[in-house]
């Protein structure tokens, strides 16, 4: 499998949070997920958020996708406040890939992949159909899966045309949310094959939030740990499993992890 390339460290930041707070509730219900928070993303990074249940993994990237505003600090995207995604249409800046696809039921592959480009409204059918065709042969698939089902989809093909809609628009920038959950080993290793092929091709930075300790060794030039509402280490792989830290000791140095490092290796 080829290896996630690191960027130069003089890439400028795709996305970059300063002081991030969010704080759900008021008064005495009030509970704080992210504290003094700072994170950066440079051009071509793949970077991996990991962290306990509960540390706002999720809702880092709702403010990435200004779907959602910290309560302080600020969320820049592109150059720009995240905020202003919602009004631009986040899909022509930002990718994003759902845990479980979210591929619409009712719609075939074909239209799942079109949807974000007929919602703009400005292109003709004959072009958004020739570019979702694009996509789909792109992530791996073939013309004639363009008019099945979603419920005809195995979990991995599923994966695909959620990604291959990620990237309909051609964004800059991907969102991965436990991009191989679900996936048995081989499928999941093909499908990390598939995202090194296209971060390359595509020169695209990643963000990816998973559990999986053998898609964060395939793919993550950094990762980042949130712990104590903040991010703790951000560093290559190598760098942040040196840190002591309770998290990082039973994430990377437990059983779990040995065997994945040793996967890795192999």
């Amino acid at each position: 499998m080829a290896e996630a390339t690191a960027p130069t460290t003089t890439a400028a930041p795709v996305v970059e949070i300063r002081g991030l707070a969010t704080v759900f509730g008021k008064g005495r219900e009030a509970f704080t997920v992210h504290d003094q928070l700072d994170f950066t993303l440079r051009q071509g990074d793949i970077l991996s958020l990991v962290g306990g249940s509960g540390t706002g993994k999720t809702v880092l990237l709702r403010h990435i996708l200004g779907l959602t505003e910290p309560t302080r600090g600020s969320v820049t995207v592109l150059g720009r406040p995240a905020r202003a995604l919602g009004g631009e249409g986040a899909s022509s800046r930002v990718g994003m890939l759902f845990q479980h696809g979210a591929l619409f039921s009712a719609f075939s592959v074909l239209d799942n992949i079109a949807f974000p480009l007929r919602e703009l409204g400005t292109l003709p059918e004959e072009l958004i159909v020739d570019a979702a065709l694009v996509k789909l042969c792109m992530v791996g698939l073939k013309p004639e899966h363009a008019a099945r089902m979603p419920a005809d989809l195995s979990g991995g093909m599923i994966k695909r045309v959620a990604l291959a809609r990620a990237l309909i628009m051609d964004p800059p920038l991907l969102l991965l949310d436990e991009p191989t959950a679900g996936l048995d080993p081989n499928s999941s290793d093909e499908f990390c094959q598939l995202l090194l092929e296209l971060h390359a091709a595509l020169n695209l930075s990643v963000i990816m939030v998973t559990h999986d300790l053998d898609t964060l060794y395939a793919l993550s030039t950094r990762v980042a740990v949130l712990a104590e509402r903040r991010v703790i280490v951000d560093g290559p792989p190598e760098q942040v499993t040196r840190f002591q830290h309770p998290f990082i000791d039973h994430f990377f140095l437990g059983e779990r992890g040995r065997r994945a490092k040793v996967r890795e290796v192999a």
